[in-house]
């Protein structure tokens, strides 16, 4: 079964706004997991404009589902991250100020800076993924990196959906099966969303895991989050 982790980055987007404490971020994490999540995700940033470094170690606490944290690999973030030892760290090559992801890493370019950084994380015993474009040469790159996994970056997907289907998944299905050639874990994320989650699904049935945050947050404004993270894992369920 394809895993639902939950991006809780929004929630302490929307607790910032008024610089208290409503919503409880804690709160809304363990909610996620009650209501079927089977994983949370958190992307701090330097700036900590959402999720900030004390709610990392908050999280840490009280996760019982699978805790994966993403962002750009500086000194401060890799501090973060083996202190608080999540199951699973998602490398992404953020600039600074940078709204949101929009782009993945060149394992080519970048292929010794990333040894050095997934050699630390392995060893602390931390299960590391990195956030790739569907390029063929970039998924064969992440292989020399040492990587546990890679995440597709699926903007152009997201972007192309309603254009062409076929053709805007087409080269996430190449990209997925030269992953598992190459015997990494293959998960997915970015602008994933009811209406675009299920085909994905289908069409990569080995997905380990998608991670879902903007979308997902927008819909529980409707359905409500326990009813939206479950329409979520159904979207997942391949016949």
């Amino acid at each position: 079964m394809i895993r639902l982790s939950v991006n809780i980055n929004k929630i302490a987007t929307l607790r910032n706004a008024r610089g208290g404490d409503q919503p409880n971020l804690v709160k809304v994490a363990l909610d996620c997991e009650r209501f079927g999540a089977q994983g949370i995700t958190v992307h701090p940033r330097p700036d900590e404009r959402h999720i900030r470094y004390q709610d990392v170690a908050a999280l840490k606490l009280v996760n019982s589902t699978e805790f994966n944290i993403e962002g750009n690999p500086t000194t401060d973030f890799i501090k973060l991250v083996i202190m608080n030892k999540p199951n699973q760290v998602t490398l992404v090559p953020d600039d600074p100020g940078q709204l949101t992801s929009d782009h993945g890493w060149d394992t080519i370019k970048h292929k010794d800076f990333l040894i050095d950084v997934i050699s630390e994380f392995r060893e602390a015993g931390i299960r590391t993924s990195i956030f790739v474009d569907p390029d063929m040469k970039l998924v064969e790159g992440a292989k020399g990196t040492g990587t546990d996994r890679i995440e597709l970056y699926t903007e152009s997907y997201a972007e192309n959906f309603f254009k062409d289907s076929q053709s805007a998944i087409a080269p996430f299905v190449d990209a997925a099966k030269l992953a598992r050639e190459c015997g990494l874990g293959l998960n997915a994320g970015h602008d994933l969303s009811l209406i675009n989650l299920a085909y994905f699904a289908k069409n990569i049935t080995w997905l380990d895991e998608v991670s879902i945050g903007h979308a997902l947050i927008c819909d529980s404004l409707y359905y409500g989050l326990e009813n939206t993270i479950q329409l979520y894992l159904r979207e997942l369920k391949i016949p």
